[in-house]
């Protein structure tokens, strides 16, 4: 794990590198799944989440595209002190866990299609899977009309042309 020291000018130092660092560094430990801890070089007290906030706090500030809209901070603020602080927590938690898994996987079915496939080789794959889906569709219409044609397969009542004979009266 990688130990971040915080010093009271406000500096980060990167103890792993014997070098100073700054947020953008930070953000990409974390874009790159580093372990790390921030602490206050005195206190030694542990300073991450603040360093995390911070980053988020930049990001939201200078982004058109914020993840964290002013109403979803207001509604996630009113959480804070109410009963469902903890199951709010966990539940953003496991939020993130299933959409990054969701997204992990299709990007892996995406990049093993496209690894693997030329666009024409796609587009003929593409194609096949939607006449199989267009004959299993219709598969029922044929077995319907296959059933109605062994029907007039069945030898038709004597008359005219191989019309029904009129009625008899009573």
């Amino acid at each position: 794990m990688i130990i971040i020291k915080k010093y009271p000018n406000r500096r980060l130092y990167d103890t792993s590198k014997s070098q100073y660092i700054n947020l953008e560094t930070v953000k990409e430990l974390v874009i790159q799944h580093h372990e790390f801890k921030v602490i206050d070089s005195k206190s030694e007290d542990d300073l991450t989440k603040s360093i995390l906030l911070q980053i988020i706090s930049e990001q939201e500030a200078g982004d058109q595209q914020a993840i964290l809209t002013e109403t979803v901070l207001k509604q996630l603020i009113r959480f804070y002190g109410s009963d469902m602080q903890m199951f709010m927590r966990q539940y953003l938690e496991q939020s993130i866990a299933t959409f990054l898994d969701r997204q992990d996987a299709f990007q892996g079915v995406m990049k093993d299609f496209l690894d693997t496939s030329s666009p024409l080789s796609a587009f003929n794959q593409m194609m096949e899977k939607n006449v199989a889906m267009w004959q299993n569709f219709t598969g029922a219409g044929t077995q319907t009309h296959r059933a109605s044609s062994q029907a007039s397969d069945k030898p038709e009542p004597e008359g005219e042309g191989g019309e029904q004979p009129p009625p008899t009266p009573k």
